[in-house]
């Protein structure tokens, strides 16, 4: 190669050089711009606070005041006055077990005790003349005793067969076997035209409005209720909400008993719940979850869900160092309560916390805190929309960019 060729390539390589240097420091001061824009995201000062939960704990489903009905007198029943699987109310009459005949004993026992009651005030009279007798010394004490003798026996046939009717008369309403509860009644065990006996089993009522159901409550969560009555707040104050499985639909409702006992084998204490279910909804053997509205932690320290990512050594949160820089803290969950979530550890009291989108934040991140209003439930839905917009945006960039490598490509093979 000449002397000129080796000088031209010299300048062109020089050149090239130059070019490059002139590039990189132009892109990393670009770089180092971006990194000292601060990011504006809300930012808390953590404080204690009481935090309210929504707590759901599962149950199985069952009535406790359901009835079996039995005869109580013996005959042939005669009579079924109801449709299995109906709702039938309180005091409705739904067998008949001979009622004619229980009516006729107390038609019997009726006139006995008005046969005794004559006899009754037969003997009264007697009494009463021989007292007068007596005075006169015109009959014997004998005959005067025995005349009082009489009054008392007859008082006693009175008061036995006024006993016998009233007998007769339980026998008779029992021959109309009547629902003791409101509820929805079972197939009938026994056909119309069988011969019953005190005890046999005729059909079951299982009350279903109100439905009462029972759960069993955490140890902690039965002692913080227990905390939160011993404040004045009533047990009536804490709601209910029975969820319906595979419907959207539920039924509300209000706690009505907290137990006083912690059961040694699971640690729990048995709870139970008034639930209005007018519809018959719900039926007794379901599973269902229970949640019990207005529940609440006290004095913890919570922030937003949203707050948490996830690093090397478990959950963790952003704080803000005196530079208003983030630095990530591993930090202790506790309990969830809605769109809060309480912290056991890793923070305390007076920390800067970033509860806004913690995404693309890193360690060192330069932060412009913002405002926080402390509606966590609004924080997340924002954050959502955002992300569900960014999403969008992502799919409609990718959906152009196809379009334009198939313009490019189908202009390929034209070209070809």
């Amino acid at each position: 190669m000449s002397s000129v060729g080796r000088t031209a390539l010299a300048v062109a390589a020089s050149v090239l050089l130059a070019a490059c240097g002139s590039e990189e420091p132009s892109e990393n001061g670009q770089q180092q711009g971006s990194q000292q824009q601060p990011r504006p995201v809300e930012v808390t000062t953590l404080e204690r606070q009481d935090i309210a939960l929504d707590k759901s704990y599962p149950s199985l489903l069952r009535s406790d005041d359901a009835v079996t009905l039995v005869a109580r007198v013996s005959g042939t029943l005669e009579d079924k006055l109801f449709e299995p699987g109906e709702m039938v109310e309180k005091g409705a009459t739904l067998y008949q077990i001979e009622p004619d005949r229980y009516q006729a004993a107390v038609n019997q026992r009726e006139a006995d005790l008005q046969s005794a009651r004559a006899t009754l005030a037969r003997a009264q009279r007697d009494a009463e003349r021989f007292e007068r007798l007596l005075s006169q010394n015109s009959v014997s004490r004998q005959q005067y005793d025995q005349a009082l003798a009489d009054r008392r026996v007859a008082q006693a046939s009175v008061a036995q067969a006024s006993a016998a009717l009233e007998s007769a008369q339980i026998d008779l309403d029992y021959a109309d076997v009547q629902a003791p509860v409101s509820g929805m009644i079972s197939l009938s065990r026994i056909n119309v035209g069988n011969l019953v006996n005190p005890g046999t089993e005729l059909a079951t009522i299982t009350p279903l409005d109100p439905l009462e159901v029972r759960f069993q409550l955490p140890q902690r969560d039965a002692f913080e209720l227990r905390r939160q009555l011993q404040d004045g707040m009533v047990i009536e104050d804490i709601g209910a909400r029975l969820e319906l499985p595979g419907s959207a639909s539920a039924l509300t409702g209000k706690l009505d008993f907290l137990g006083a006992t912690v059961d040694e084998a699971t640690s729990t204490v048995q709870a139970n719940a008034n639930f209005a279910n007018p519809d018959a909804r719900v039926l007794p053997g379901q599973y269902v979850r229970v949640y019990l509205e207005g529940l609440k932690r006290f004095d913890v320290l919570a922030v937003p869900e949203i707050a948490l990512t996830q690093g090397l050594m478990g959950p963790q949160v952003f704080v803000l160092d005196d530079d208003n820089a983030a630095r990530a803290r591993t930090v202790e969950l506790g309990e969830l309560a809605g769109p809060w979530q309480v912290l056991n550890g890793g923070v305390e009291a007076g920390d800067r916390v970033i509860v806004g989108d913690p995404a693309g934040i890193t360690p060192g991140t330069p932060i412009k805190p913002q405002p926080f209003d402390g509606d966590a439930a609004a924080l997340m839905q924002a954050s959502k929309a955002q992300q569900q917009a960014q999403g969008q945006q992502a799919q409609g960039n990718g959906a152009s960019t196809d379009g334009t490598s198939s313009e490019a490509a189908s202009g390929g093979e034209d070209a070809s």
